[in-house]
């Protein structure tokens, strides 16, 4: 019995139920049932529904973190050197105020 079927079976014995208010597990069970064919379908649609699929996201999840720190090391990367272009920038800038290119000549 495949998930269409089972999922189609518990619903129509759901529906046949004599009481007013439905028995619990069977209404557990349609969720589950529901929800896991649900997943699949989803996982099917976006092309991880193989064996491979498993390995592909841990790829993924490791080039993304790959990203993540290259990021990370490129904005540092950026924000030192600019820190020491002010630096240097105040450093000429006070040897100007303090006369040292006169004595350079």
């Amino acid at each position: 019995m495949d998930e269409d079927e089972a999922l189609a079976r518990l619903i129509a014995l759901a529906g046949t139920s004599v009481s007013a208010a439905p028995d619990p597990a069977l209404l557990r069970a349609v969720v589950e049932e529901a929800s896991e064919l649900g997943a699949r379908r989803a996982l099917a649609r976006l092309g991880l529904a193989d064996a491979a699929a498993r390995d592909d996201m841990v790829d993924l999840r490791q080039l993304l973190g790959a990203w993540r720190d290259a990021k990370t090391s490129a904005w540092k990367a950026a924000v030192d050197w600019a820190v020491r272009g002010v630096l240097a920038a105040l450093v000429v800038g006070l040897a100007v105020k303090l006369g040292l290119p006169g004595l350079l000549r």
